[in-house]
């Protein structure tokens, strides 16, 4: 198996739109502002821009993928990596933000990578990493020779 990737098409394209907007925006405000302000104050203007294009870039790198040797999740802040013994099972409630991944030592993981807003493709994507989670998920037992 290849690597699969499941990522938001909708809060990645609103992520990335709303961080041009806000760029071209303090630019522009940069640019336009009385003469009264200063250098260093446009300056200002437009590193606010970019600090708050960097937080919606940090919301748009959300994604789930899957490979041979388990899942990497990559939520906002932080990246998981789960083999895939350690992986119990993918949870969903109707109406969730996101659905969580279920792990071997009885914890809970969110899935940004997977947005319940986006209905069908998130029901589809849980459904796929379900069948593989239900293919790999169980850790598989060394082969050890008979002995005599």
């Amino acid at each position: 198996m290849t690597g699969r990737t499941w990522r938001p098409r909708r809060t990645r394209a609103m992520a990335f739109a709303m961080a041009a907007a806000i760029m071209a925006l303090v630019i522009w405000l940069a640019l336009m502002i009385a003469d009264t302000f200063k250098l260093v104050d446009r300056i200002g203007i437009v590193v606010f821009g970019v600090f708050v294009a960097a937080v919606l870039a940090t919301v748009a790198r959300a994604r789930v993928t899957a490979d041979d040797r388990g899942l990497t999740v990559v939520n906002p802040l932080r990246t998981h990596r789960y083999a895939w013994a350690e992986v119990v099972g993918l949870s969903y409630e109707p109406g969730a933000p996101w659905p969580y991944l279920d792990l071997a030592d009885g914890t809970s993981k969110g899935v940004v990578g997977i947005q319940g807003s986006e209905k069908q493709a998130a029901w589809t994507a849980i459904a796929e990493i379900r069948e593989l989670i239900a293919a790999h998920g169980e850790a598989q037992e060394p082969h050890r020779p008979e002995q005599s």
